[in-house]
């Protein structure tokens, strides 16, 4: 072999393993960002499973408050219906004078 076969031989060595090194390292990233995008998809599905949790709480508060809300709705109607009672009770005495 002649010298400068043999540089062609060493430059295309040297070329190979700077390719194989490139690959080694993007392999690396990608396994990299593989791990990563499987942390991320699990926080994802973490929020997710937090964010019904919150949705059914809110509904029951939800709920909750409608039936206090009904519940002094339903005080106020006894305290009228207490009022209008007295208040015929009062007509029947006046007209048993």
């Amino acid at each position: 072999m002649s010298v400068q076969q043999n540089n062609i031989s060493l430059r295309i060595k040297q070329k190979v393993q700077l390719l194989v090194s490139a690959l080694d390292k993007e392999k690396r990233d990608n396994e990299l960002l593989l791990n990563q995008n499987n942390e991320l998809k699990r926080q994802l599905s973490d929020k997710e499973q937090a964010y019904v949790e919150l949705k059914e709480h809110y509904d029951r508060l939800k709920f909750a408050k409608s039936l206090q809300a009904s519940n002094q709705e339903v005080h106020d109607a006894k305290i009228k219906v207490n009022r209008i009672v007295r208040e015929i009770d009062k007509c029947i005495a006046l007209l048993n004078r």
